[in-house]
């Protein structure tokens, strides 16, 4: 057996530590669909669109205990970084360090015809870019 798709992308839930900085930084910074912010058990959540997946900023009203090891790749197992496919690498990279995010990993051909860029949003997540050409 296999799952049964109903969606050809998937959803991300990031439960932020700050919220409106996270918010800034996916709508503003990376440019994604602002579709508002609803109610959910526990908190609010802001819901975004990245092409036809969404992205969810959690906001709790009362905080983890625990917080996600620093350090993208190296700093942890489990999940590190998530990837979006983009035309216009260098673009975004540049839009993130003029709002002050870190660039993790500047533009790079990691094989012919493929370049990534990694950044780092206000919480410590490693978002990647990837472009082909």
């Amino acid at each position: 057996m296999s799952v049964q798709l109903t969606k050809d992308s998937i959803d991300l839930g990031i439960v932020a530590r700050d919220p409106a900085a996270c918010l800034t930084f996916y709508r503003d910074v990376l440019g994604f669909e602002d579709l508002g912010e609803s109610p959910m058990p526990g908190g609010t959540m802001h819901r975004l669109l990245c092409g036809t997946s969404m992205i969810k900023i959690v906001n709790l009203r009362r905080a983890p205990e625990a917080s996600a090891p620093p350090g993208g790749l190296g700093g942890a197992t489990g999940y590190r970084y998530w990837t979006i496919s983009v035309s216009n690498l260098r673009d975004v990279v540049a839009a993130a360090e003029q709002a002050g995010r870190p660039v993790m990993v500047p533009p790079t051909e990691i094989r012919p015809g493929v370049t990534i860029a990694m950044l780092e949003d206000p919480d410590g997540n490693w978002v990647e870019l990837l472009e082909t050409s």
